[in-house]
């Protein structure tokens, strides 16, 4: 298991177009993180913040960044948690984790967005109504 690495956080506008080692970056206006990798191999890690993918907390101080970062599609395979200005390391994951990840976090937004579109079909129903209620006096 690799050594637990301190890193930096600047919260920005816009991500910069370069992107300095041990610095995540984090748009709160676009909703986004992007950070070099932490393994040291220099690809560029972008993380959409969003209720059903990356969320971020602060304490002030800190960041963190959940659920895991799994660099999957990248030769390095790495896998991370940032949790407090720390880079803890996790496990690499087999290709049936992969797959199971991916039908988990496919799931998840399938059922976040199901649950979205009802409350506002819901919404537009009730307030359709409360229009044609008014509608009927003179």
């Amino acid at each position: 298991m690799k050594p637990e690495i301190v890193i930096n956080h600047e919260f920005v506008e816009f991500i910069p177009e370069e992107l300095q080692e041990g610095t995540l970056y984090i748009s709160k206006k676009y909703g986004t993180a992007a950070h070099k990798c932490f393994c040291g191999c220099g690809q560029e890690i972008v993380t959409p913040l969003s209720p059903v993918g990356w969320q971020l907390t602060s304490d002030g101080k800190t960041v963190s960044l959940t659920p895991s970062i799994g660099s999957w599609n990248l030769p390095c395979r790495s896998h991370y948690f940032i949790t407090n200005n720390k880079v803890l390391w996790a496990p690499r994951w087999s290709k049936e984790q992969i797959a199971l990840g991916r039908q988990q976090e496919a799931r998840t937004k399938e059922r976040h967005f199901a649950r979205t579109y009802k409350e506002r079909s819901f919404v537009k129903i009730f307030w359709q109504r409360i229009k044609a209620w008014f509608s009927r006096w003179p």
